[in-house]
């Protein structure tokens, strides 16, 4: 493809370090580490692409899906981590070619708004927020990032309002937090793209297949975003060319190499902690529903960010807000607490008392500690140091190509047009 067919295939994307090495295709068997959504979408375009070769998905606990999974009781429905997706085609053509189509539906279009909590109320996100900021400040703020390593909290110059974003994302204050890693496009790290924003967006809309994705919405799939691991497995399991190993404890792509008798080359590292230093953050997932009629005081919306640390809660997620298939019983509505652990007694009485800040006087009808994520840090620096890494092996998934579920998907879409060229 042409430099232009590069950035319309894959937009921001292409900002991204891709640490793949190209001598993959010339293996005969490869060996793929890690069974969450990276691993899987390699697994299934490499098993399509390559039915000749051999293929091993190696996963250390006894379930595929990493960091995606879907809480489920009677008529409510919550995921753990990602619940949705940002419009981008390759999600888009992985929904479609894994023949979930009918499934996969935009955010209701009553649903537009967000808040951060600020001065204990809350504040509408919108461009009104600049102010708030500084247009100058910001402006340039922006200019000054694109020296590179700098912070979120240097690219945003406003404490409250930068570490709300940071911590409804990767649970980090955005002091510590990569500014290159979550907005490539604004500090224009990597490479630089051959059209204006403006125009490429022009481009890349009609490509979309299934539906052309509004600006700003989501999209996400009836019965919660582990409908696609179980597609994938599905899809993987029916390939004679893929075999799937669950609690295969790899310490590292060399253990892997010797153990599967392969070389290097042919290994695909998925899976997280393989950088130096490796740091992480950790949270729990609270499930929280109520009757309509309690909390119709509360707007339709996307969610609340708190970046306030008195507080246990650092985001409320209007989980059946924003979906267009039901995720609570009829009469009731039903949000996701995100309580980073730096900022929690491990009590939930904690949590359900700081309910009646946000939600009023009213007991919930169901609360509940529906589980744990784990977060790598990503520090400023971060996306520096990955592009000027180098090995033998291919390095994909959260660890390296970003946050995003988008991120993941397009990367291994990436690699197979490397492999391809």
């Amino acid at each position: 493809m042409t430099e232009l067919q590069d950035w319309i295939q894959h937009g921001a994307e292409m900002r991204r370090p891709l640490l793949a090495n190209p001598e993959l295709k010339e293996q005969e068997k490869i060996v793929i580490i890690g069974g969450g959504l990276s691993g899987l979408c390699t697994a299934f375009r490499l098993g399509q692409k390559y039915p000749d070769k051999k293929l091993i998905l190696v996963e250390k606990s006894e379930r595929l899906g990493g960091v995606i999974q879907s809480w489920k009781r009677d008529e409510w429905i919550c995921d753990l981590a990602v619940n949705a997706s940002r419009p981008h085609p390759a999600m888009w053509r992985l929904i479609d070619d894994l023949g979930l189509a009918d499934l996969w539906k935009p955010s209701t279009d009553k649903v537009n708004s967000r808040w951060v909590w600020l001065n204990n109320s809350k504040h509408k996100i919108s461009p009104l927020s600049l102010f708030k900021i500084g247009p100058l400040k910001l402006r340039k703020a922006i200019k000054s990032s694109r020296i590179g390593k700098i912070s979120v909290s240097q690219l945003i110059p406003h404490s409250k309002i930068s570490d709300a974003l940071t911590l409804g994302i990767v649970n980090d204050t955005s002091d510590n937090v990569d500014a290159d890693f979550l907005f490539p496009s604004l500090t224009k790290f990597g490479p630089s793209q051959p059209i204006s924003n403006r125009k490429l967006a022009k481009i890349i809309a009609p490509t979309y297949p299934i539906f052309q994705p509004k600006s700003r919405s989501i999209a996400s799939l009836k019965g919660g975003m582990e409908v696609l691991i179980g597609a994938l497995k599905e899809r993987i399991e029916s390939m004679t060319n893929v075999e799937v190993l669950l609690g295969h404890d790899i310490a590292s792509p060399q253990f892997a190499s010797e153990k599967f008798g392969t070389p290097l080359a042919s290994i695909i590292w998925t899976a997280p902690g393989l950088i130096d230093n490796y740091e992480q953050t950790s949270l729990s997932i609270f499930a929280v529903g109520f009757e309509q009629g309690h909390v119709k005081h509360i707007p339709l919306g996307y969610g609340l960010l708190i970046p306030d640390k008195s507080i246990p809660v650092s985001g409320i997620l209007h989980e059946s807000d924003i979906h267009h298939s039901q995720r609570a019983p009829d009469g009731h509505r039903l949000f996701r607490l995100m309580v980073p652990h730096d900022r929690w007694d491990q009590d939930n009485l904690t949590v359900r008392k700081s309910l009646s800040e946000f939600f009023g006087k009213n007991e919930p009808v169901l609360f509940e500690n529906i589980g744990t994520r784990i977060i790598p840090s990503f520090k400023p620096g971060h996306m520096d140091r990955i592009s000027k890494l180098s090995y033998e092996f291919t390095y994909l998934g959260w660890s390296v190509s970003g946050v995003a579920i988008t991120h993941v998907v397009d990367e291994t879409e990436r690699l197979l047009e490397l492999l391809e060229s």
